[in-house]
């Protein structure tokens, strides 16, 4: 093999190993920080408007939070109620109800009180 070959197949292995440790360093520090700022609710209600488009708040009761306070959290949820309206607001009735189980809702933020947890800013599923 010429010299040349050598040093190009030389940076080639080089760049490559450089590429798997730094990927395999962001994984893991991804994944981490995923896991910490996950909350799991035991049960949650999120209202569903005329056009089929879910409320941006939800409460939800028997959560464990996370520790630190962020923008972003992950709520896995055993059992979300989908009330879904007949109108655009809350007085127009319910038309009917859907549960869903093992669902995971991704929200801006949250407050609480002694009873229930009330997220908002919460993505469309």
């Amino acid at each position: 093999m010429k010299p040349t070959q050598k040093r190009l197949l030389g940076a080639a292995v080089a760049v490559a190993t450089g590429a798997t440790a730094l990927l395999g360093t962001g994984i893991g520090t991804a994944d981490a920080a995923g896991r910490a700022h996950r909350a799991y609710c035991d049960h949650a209600e999120r209202a569903i408007w005329t056009g089929g488009d879910p409320s941006r708040n939800m409460t939800a009761h028997g959560c464990s939070l996370p520790d630190e306070k962020r923008r972003w959290y992950t709520v896995e949820i055993d059992t979300l109620v989908e009330p879904h309206y007949k109108t655009d607001y809350l007085d127009g009735g319910v038309g009917r109800t859907e549960t869903l189980h093992d669902r995971t809702v991704r929200c801006l933020g949250y407050t609480s009180d002694d009873d229930a947890v009330h997220w908002f800013g919460c993505l469309p599923h």
